[in-house]
C-alpha cells in the first residue's frame, strides 16, 4: 500500500516509520523543500527524532502531488490550526477512495469545529471523506523506537477503521477500533488543556496530590463535554480519554505539560512559545474549549482557569486558588 504522511514533525515521522516497518511504500511530506531535502539526505529526522534511521521505503518530499498520487491511505499530521489550508492544497491530488487518517488533536479556534468536521467541510463538496481519527497515549519518540504502544482508530464506518488497524498494527503498536469519533477527538483535544494545568501546579512546586486531583477532575470535565456533544462515557474511560490524559499530564515528553511548568515558574507565555520547535496544541485548544463550553453551557472549571492563565494575564498560583476556592459540592 502507498501511504502518504502529511507532516514531518515528530508524530508524522513516527507514524511514517510505523507504516514503513510494516512494509508499506511511505511518502513523508514536509512543507519546506529544504526540510524534505535534509530528510532525504540524512535518512533520519535529526530535528525532531534524532538517532532513528529511516528504512529505504520512506520517501521524503515537499511536493504534495508526488506524495498523494495513488496513495490509498493519507495520514494527516499537521497542527490543527493549519489543517484547513493543507486540505485545500491537497484536494487536486488526493483520490476519492483514499482513507484519510486524522492524527491531529485540537479544536479549530474560529469555527469551534472538531477536526473531522473541518475535513468534511473542506473535502465534502468534492467527495465523501473516508475519515478515521487516530488518537491515544503515544509519545512520538517512544513509538519511533518501537516501544509498546496502544492507540485507537475511530470511524463511523467499521471497514475504514479496521483498515487502519490492519495496516498500522505491529508487535510494538496495538491499534484498537472504535466508532465514537466525537469522544475520541474530544479526548485527544481536551487532555492537552489539562496537561497545561498539571504543568502549572508542578511548576509551582506542588506534588502528586495536586496532579492527581487535576487528572481526575479533568477527566470528569472532558467526559461532560464529550457526552454533551454526543460522545460516550466509556470512550473517555479508555485509551483516547484517560490513557492519553495520564500520559500527557505526567510524562516528561509532554509539550503541553512543559508549557504549564514554565508558566508555573513565572515565565511569560510568548517567551515560552517562541523557544518551542513544535506546537503545544493545548494553548489554542484552551480558547476553543472555553468558548465551546460557554456556547453549550457545559461546566468546565479547569478549562476556565487555564484560559484565565493563558489569555487573561493570570498566573499559576491564581489558577490553583481559583480551582480550590470553588463552592463545595458532591463528586
Amino acid at each position: 500500500m502507498k501511504i502518504a504522511c502529511i507532516g514531518a514533525g515528530s508524530w508524522g515521522t513516527a507514524l511514517a516509520l510505523v507504516a514503513a516497518r510494516n512494509g508499506h511504500d511511505v511518502w513523508l511530506w514536509a512543507r519546506r523543500a529544504e526540510a524534505a531535502s535534509l530528510l532525504h539526505d540524512e535518512r533520519t529526522n535529526s530535528t525532531y527524532l534524532p538517532g532513528v534511521p529511516f528504512p529505504p521505503n520512506i520517501r521524503p518530499t515537499s511536493l504534495l502531488g508526488d506524495a498523494l498520487d495513488g496513495a490509498e491511505m493519507v495520514i494527516l499530521v499537521v497542527p490543527s490550526h493549519g489543517i484547513r489550508a493543507v486540505l485545500r492544497d491537497m484536494l487536486p491530488y488526493v483520490g476519492s477512495r483514499a482513507v484519510l487518517v486524522g492524527a491531529v488533536k485540537g479544536i479549530e479556534n474560529e469555527t469551534l469545529m472538531r477536526m473531522s468536521d473541518v475535513v468534511r467541510d473542506e473535502v465534502g463538496d468534492r467527495f465523501e471523506p473516508r475519515y478515521v481519527v487516530l488518537s491515544g497515549p503515544s509519545f512520538a519518540a517512544e513509538t519511533a523506537r518501537g516501544e509498546p504502544t496502544a492507540i485507537v482508530a475511530a470511524s463511523e464506518n467499521a471497514e475504514w477503521s479496521r483498515s487502519v488497524q490492519k495496516e498500522l498494527s505491529s508487535n510494538s503498536l496495538r491499534v484498537y477500533t472504535n466508532d465514537d469519533v466525537v469522544g475520541v477527538e474530544l479526548g485527544g483535544a481536551l487532555k492537552n488543556v489539562m496537561a497545561i494545568a498539571t504543568g502549572g501546579v508542578t511548576g509551582l512546586g506542588f506534588g502528586h496530590n495536586s496532579v492527581a486531583a487535576i487528572i481526575t477532575r479533568g477527566l470528569a470535565e472532558m467526559t461532560r463535554m464529550a457526552v454533551r456533544m454526543g460522545g460516550r462515557v466509556e470512550t473517555l474511560a479508555g485509551l483516547a480519554g484517560l490513557g492519553d490524559l495520564v500520559l500527557t499530564c505526567t510524562g516528561s515528553l509532554s509539550r503541553n505539560r512543559g508549557v504549564g511548568i514554565e508558566l508555573g515558574r513565572g515565565r511569560p507565555l510568548d517567551e515560552i512559545l517562541t523557544e518551542m520547535r513544535e506546537v503545544a496544541e493545548g494553548v489554542k485548544t484552551t480558547r476553543s474549549a472555553y468558548e465551546l463550553g460557554r456556547r453549550l453551557d457545559v461546566e468546565l472549571p479547569i478549562t476556565e482557569a487555564v484560559y484565565a492563565l493563558l489569555y487573561e494575564n493570570g498566573n499559576a498560583r491564581a489558577m490553583a486558588d481559583r480551582l480550590m476556592g470553588r463552592p463545595l459540592k458532591r463528586e
